[in-house]
């Protein structure tokens, strides 16, 4: 029987240890997990302590505290680690001296605390072990504090809200503690935590165990966390944590896998392979790579199609997933609020309650101009990677739909270029992939009046039109191909006039609403190469100040140059450095040729990640490199991060030079490079066609050599160039 709020007392004799909240958190490591559209994110020890940290169901934080004491002491840490699969987290820990009710002391360090975590099925299962190595047996106070404020996504995040709606009185089981809340939307919300063992005491907001464990023996806690109660158990943890490894392990295996002679360049690659497959989510739809966690752990239209971009060599299946996901929601009307038009692209969307009650527009949000033309240029080298007509068939209204919308908006001024200025006060200022306030602005700092026509996404639009012109013309439209080819030219030829600065050799960061430029040197006109838009000679200016000192910190490429007026290597977009923007840099280097910087860039990255524990985050700061120096990071940048991660794998397709032509069934190498310190790679069952090959990139003194496996010679043309 359950009681709602009457909580079961203690012998007062018995004294209970104060709490002691002095040990420092490290805010830099914080440990994700993931399944499907529920997440967690704790501290180095295990613990939710209610700042950003959490469990989040549907973009809602179900537990916003969770925290271990021994003997009113927070224990101390030895170490943790997520495992190479990203499914179980684990933190070693061990008790300070603690004295127990019956006023015994028991020694510091002489009993291991292992508490080991997972997410299946939008539930926590967590096992708390305790191995006593002393010398006899030890009495440990072991209190757990709980709560669960039921905040939206966007409260965690720091917005205001005017009012929320009703939270219950929490109900109090034999060992369980259930909490309750009625959002503002009429949806009830629920939280239950429950435990394997009857606690000595249990209330609203803690439980406390009095565990005695044996000389030189062990004993388990289960704990688990979800929308109902269950009786947690050792065999419910092993069956759910035996399933939640096989989905992952089925994740991981989807297309094909790289392998080095590298030790540590292989385990870069395992655990960038890993993050890819936590943050993929498996829709009706197909596959979804999820932007990032915590913040951004939903489908974004952006993000998506940049880490299906990133991933496509490998796995067209995640591309496939993102367009047909894009494709059902893309936008058949025109809303202010939701920053919608016909034909356009979704830029994100929601779950939570105010979302649902409209109190922001995110639910389904449109409010980004580089999503549709980027949706575009996906779907059209989805078909030159795997000639998938039928689903290109299929897919033909929604694109036609969205080129429809890039003409259009192309209409509204006299060059033809993609703008954007916000259609509400409540959607964002800026709306492409440099989304926050101050990121797009005048050589002096001054923020431009728009409608804002954005570099790279003139490229973007320029690889969308001649994508599709290809297209047509393989359908047999000729009128249509001739069509969008002249626009493609068209834009080509604005930005060549309207974006070049020849005062500095380089492409303006923007142009305003009133045609000036944004004359601001950025990493945007690196995307301009990775499209293929620039003329060979301003190419190579572009390479060489990307290569530069103010630009390039010897980390990574930074998004500005550091000799502009706004530059601060710790802002979000004004001079830090993302990995995936550095990545599409290199990759456009690599289509004009420039290997052996591209080569040095992915070097750079791969250093980084080392000393990033072999993740690279959604971002860090943009100090310049020096001697013995680690890359600093930003504090509350997202980890993993999608496109952060599958960065790894779109700069290493820019060293290697291949591309797979699904129209023809072969691979073409265009001149390779292997990474600093690699001898050789090997992609196995690379899909082309029908065909899965296992491919080889060897070093032979100064040169690549690339071949197929003997098994599969003649069956697949392979075409290299060096």
């Amino acid at each position: 029987m359950i009681a709602e709020t009457e909580d079961r007392k203690l012998d007062p004799a018995v004294a209970l240890p104060a709490i002691d909240e002095s040990a420092p958190r490290e805010p830099h490591r914080q440990f994700a997990l993931k399944h499907e559209d529920c997440f967690i994110v704790s501290d180095s020890y295990g613990d939710i302590r209610g700042t950003g940290d959490g469990l989040f169901r549907d973009d809602t934080r179900v537990l916003s505290r969770f925290r271990l004491f021994i003997g009113g002491r927070i224990p101390s840490l030895l170490g943790a680690s997520l495992s190479q699969d990203n499914i179980l987290f684990t933190a070693n820990l061990t008790n300070l001296a603690t004295t127990g009710p019956d006023g015994r002391e028991t020694l510091p360090g002489v009993v291991h605390v292992e508490r080991t975590r997972f997410i299946w099925q939008n539930r926590m299962f967590e096992r708390v072990t305790f191995t006593n190595y002393s010398g006899r047996e030890v009495l440990l106070p072991v209190r757990f504090d709980f709560d669960a404020d039921f905040r939206d996504m966007f409260e965690v995040r720091g917005t205001t809200r005017s009012r929320r709606g009703h939270a219950h009185d929490a109900l109090i089981g034999e060992a369980s503690v259930t909490f309750r809340y009625e959002g503002l939307d009429n949806l009830a919300r629920q939280s239950n935590i429950s435990f394997s063992t009857r606690p000595d005491q249990i209330q609203s907001n803690h439980a406390v165990f009095f565990i005695v464990v044996g000389r030189r023996d062990a004993m388990a806690l289960f704990v688990e966390v979800g929308h109902d109660e269950e009786a947690p158990s050792s065999d419910r943890f092993r069956a759910a944590a035996a399933r939640a490894r096989f989905a992952m392990r089925s994740k991981r295996r989807q297309g094909a896998t790289v392998f080095s002679s590298g030790r540590v360049f292989n385990d870069w690659l395992t655990r960038t392979r890993a993050d890819i497959a936590l943050l993929t989510t498996d829709l009706e739809t197909g596959p979804y790579p999820y932007a990032g966690i915590p913040w951004f752990s939903t489908a974004f239209g952006r993000d998506g199609v940049i880490s299906a971009l990133q991933m496509l060599w490998l796995n067209p299946a995640l591309a496939r997933g993102v367009l047909a996901f894009l494709a059902r929601h893309q936008s058949t009307e025109t809303s202010t609020f939701d920053d919608s038009e016909p034909g356009k692209i979704m830029h994100e969307t929601r779950k939570g309650e105010m979302a649902v009650l409209r109190e922001l527009p995110f639910g389904r949000y449109y409010g980004g101009v580089d999503t549709t033309p980027l949706y575009v240029y996906l779907a059209c080298s989805y078909a030159d990677r795997t000639a998938d007509e039928l689903f290109v068939n299929r897919m033909w209204d929604s694109l036609c739909a969205a080129v429809g919308w890039i003409e259009d908006v192309g209409t509204r001024n006299g060059e033809g270029f993609v703008t954007y200025s916000r259609a509400a006060d409540t959607g964002l200022f800026n709306q492409g992939w440099k989304d926050s306030a101050d990121a797009i602005f005048h050589a002096d700092g001054t923020i431009p009046r728009g409608p804002i026509a954005l570099v790279e996404v003139q490229g973007y639009a320029f690889a969308a039109y001649q994508g599709m012109a290809a297209l047509a013309a393989r359908r047999g439209d000729p009128v249509k191909a001739a069509r969008w080819s002249a626009l493609a030219e068209s834009i080509r030829n604005a930005v060549e006039r309207h974006f070049w600065m020849p005062d500095q050799n380089f492409y303006a960061l923007a142009i305003d609403g009133e045609g000036k430029q944004c004359a601001v040197r950025a990493s945007n006109a690196g995307h301009l190469l990775y499209v293929g838009l620039a003329s060979a000679e301003r190419a190579s200016s572009i390479a060489e100040q990307l290569f530069s000192g103010h630009l390039n910190s010897g980390w990574g490429v930074r998004t500005l140059a550091d000799d502009e007026v706004p530059f601060n290597p710790m802002s979000y977009h004004n001079g830090s450095i993302w990995p995936h923007d550095t990545a599409i840099c290199a990759a456009g280097l690599a289509r004009y040729q420039e290997r052996a910087g591209v080569v040095r860039l992915m070097s750079s990255m791969f250093e980084a990640a080392v000393r990033f524990n072999m993740r690279l985050p959604e971002l860090f700061c943009g100090f310049t490199r020096a001697i013995g120096d680690a890359p600093v990071a930003y504090p509350v940048a997202c980890l993993p991060q999608a496109w952060s991660a599958g960065s790894a794998f779109m700069m290493l397709q820019a060293c290697l030079g291949i591309r797979i032509d699904g129209w023809n069934r072969a691979i073409e190498v265009d001149r390779p490079r292997l990474p600093i310190g690699i001898d050789n790679i090997v992609i196995r069952h690379l899909a082309v066609g029908e065909a899965k090959v296992d491919l080889t990139f060897e070093r032979v003194g100064d040169h690549i050599v690339c071949y197929l496996d003997e098994r599969h010679e003649g069956l697949v043309p392979l075409l290299v160039r060096s």
